[in-house]
């Protein structure tokens, strides 16, 4: 099992706007994509809020593969929709894990 992890520090002046689109707009779309079967949104805690919160979406997947297919086909107009919406007021790194155990 694959979880694909992305990280993201956002703005408080769209801190709210922006978890709802994630919720109702975005998450839905990338399941909509058939890559991933499962994600979660986590709000990290132990981390400075000054410049706004930090939240963890992570996204899960069968395979490498399927992961593979998702970023060839889908990961860049995803990106590019989120950059357009909400330009520079979030911040995001991304990791690959797999799951061992």
């Amino acid at each position: 099992m694959i979880i694909y992890n992305v990280t993201s520090k956002v703005d408080w002046s769209i801190a709210e706007a922006w978890l709802s689109w994630m919720l109702k707009e975005h998450l839905p779309e990338v399941l909509n994509t058939g890559y991933f079967y499962k994600h979660q949104i986590a709000k990290l805690i132990d981390v400075d809020e000054s410049d706004g919160p930090t939240y963890a979406i992570q996204y899960y997947a069968d395979d490498i593969e399927k992961y593979n297919q998702y970023i060839t086909n889908h990961a860049t107009i995803l990106r590019k929709k989120a950059q357009e919406r909400w330009s520079n007021q979030f911040a995001s790194f991304r990791t690959l894990m797999e799951i061992v155990n």
